[in-house]
């Protein structure tokens, strides 16, 4: 558990209180003020640490087409400090648009990250359907940027949630192309079921993007990439699970 600083002082007072209400006890030994300090020294282990989060994938973590604060890994960092605006947060994006999952991993690699994050976000496979790559280059890749993503928590598997991969056949783009849904569906499903299998946090996505052609608000300028609006409502489901895993 995270305690800051009010924590501490609200903890000190009800100490201070404590001891003095038993003070007519002459069994009672009265603590002063420095022995009382020693004591909450003990039990506030973690005070203000930063959280580190590390946010792997493509265009859909980097946010194309979208301003920097827009995109999802910043509005959860936002929404977080929304709950807690003393949270010191550092964030941390391996992402481009683009990106297979081979591109994804040999970024990784050359960044040598450390394992000192806690939390991570994984959400990779839409460009190796949109070039038309081997499905078995996904079934190949996908644990092994799994495995990096765990390192990266220090082996706690319980600190990565898995995205599933936005369908873009529901924009101006993909233009209702059901080939795109039907490919894109195999890659989530295979997510899922790894996900399920491994016992790894997933968290599906895909619905919100399916609604870019009803409501337009969800698309990007580009006519392609999820919008401003649309990585909120993906921040909104991600939270939750952000502040479970992450002690808040």
């Amino acid at each position: 558990m995270r305690l800051n600083k009010i924590l501490k002082y609200h903890l000190y007072f009800l100490l201070s209180f404590l001891i003095i209400s038993c003070g007519n006890n002459s069994e009672i030994e009265i603590l002063d003020e420095v022995e009382v300090e020693e004591i909450i020294e003990d039990v506030v282990i973690i005070e203000n640490d930063t959280i580190n989060i590390l946010a792997l994938g493509d265009s859909y973590t980097i946010g194309q087409s979208v301003c920097a604060k827009c995109r999802f890994p910043e509005q959860l960092i936002d929404s977080l400090k929304q709950r807690n605006d003393s949270l010191d947060l550092n964030l941390k994006i391996i992402a481009t648009t683009g990106w297979t999952t081979t591109n994804l991993i040999n970024a990784i690699d050359s960044q040598n990250i450390n394992a000192n994050f806690d939390l991570v976000t994984l959400l990779i496979g839409v460009n190796n359907q949109y070039r038309g790559l081997p499905f078995a280059t996904f079934e190949e890749e996908f644990p092994i940027l799994v495995d990096k993503a765990i390192k990266a928590v220090n082996l706690d598997r319980n600190k990565l949630i898995v995205l599933s991969i936005p369908d873009y056949a529901y924009t101006p783009f993909g233009n209702g192309n059901t080939t795109i849904s039907s490919e894109i569906e195999k890659y989530n499903n295979h997510i899922e079921l790894y996900c399920q299998t491994n016992s790894i946090t997933f968290l599906n996505i895909t619905d919100i993007t399916q609604e870019g052609l009803s409501n337009p608000d969800y698309v990007a300028s580009d006519g392609l990439h999820p919008s401003k609006e649309a990585y909120t409502e993906f921040v909104k489901r991600l939270l939750p699970l952000a502040t479970q895993k992450l002690g808040l």
